[in-house]
C-alpha cells in the first residue's frame, strides 16, 4: 500500500508556471513507476507524463511536451511536475499515480496504475 498526496496547485495566468508535488508514504517509493494525469470537468482522465523508477525514462503527452517536466526524488519520496508556459486548456484537476508496470513500457492509461492521490486543482486564466 502507498499513500499519495498532491500539492502545489492554484490559479495562474496564461504563460505562467506552477510546480506540483506528490509526496508518497507507505511502501518503498522507488519501487513504483510514477505518473501524472489530469481531468477537466466533463472529460476523461488524461495522461500527462510518467517517469521510471530511477528517474531516467520519461514519457509525455503531446499536449505538454516541451512545456512540462516530470522528475522525482527517491530520497524525499516525491514526484514533481514543473509546468511552464501554461495555457487555459491546461486547467484541470491533476492527479499523481503509482504503478507497478515496466519502466520502458508506455503507461498512459489510468487502469495501469495501482494507487492514486486525491488531486490538486490547477486553473489557468486568460
Amino acid at each position: 500500500q502507498v499513500q499519495l498526496a498532491e500539492s502545489g496547485g492554484g490559479m495562474v495566468q496564461a504563460g505562467g508556471s506552477l510546480r506540483l508535488s506528490c509526496a508518497a508514504s507507505g511502501r518503498t517509493f522507488s519501487s513504483f513507476l510514477m505518473g501524472w494525469f489530469r481531468q477537466a470537468p466533463g472529460k476523461e482522465r488524461d495522461f500527462v507524463a510518467h517517469i521510471s523508477r530511477n528517474g531516467v525514462i520519461k514519457y509525455y503527452s503531446d499536449s505538454v511536451k516541451g512545456r512540462f517536466t516530470i522528475s522525482r526524488d527517491n530520497v524525499q519520496n516525491t514526484v514533481y511536475l514543473q509546468m511552464n508556459s501554461l495555457k487555459t486548456e491546461d486547467t484541470a484537476v491533476y492527479y499523481c499515480a503509482a504503478g507497478s508496470g515496466a519502466d520502458y513500457y508506455p503507461m498512459r492509461v489510468p487502469s495501469q496504475y495501482d494507487y492514486w492521490g486525491q488531486g490538486t486543482q490547477v486553473t489557468v486564466s486568460s
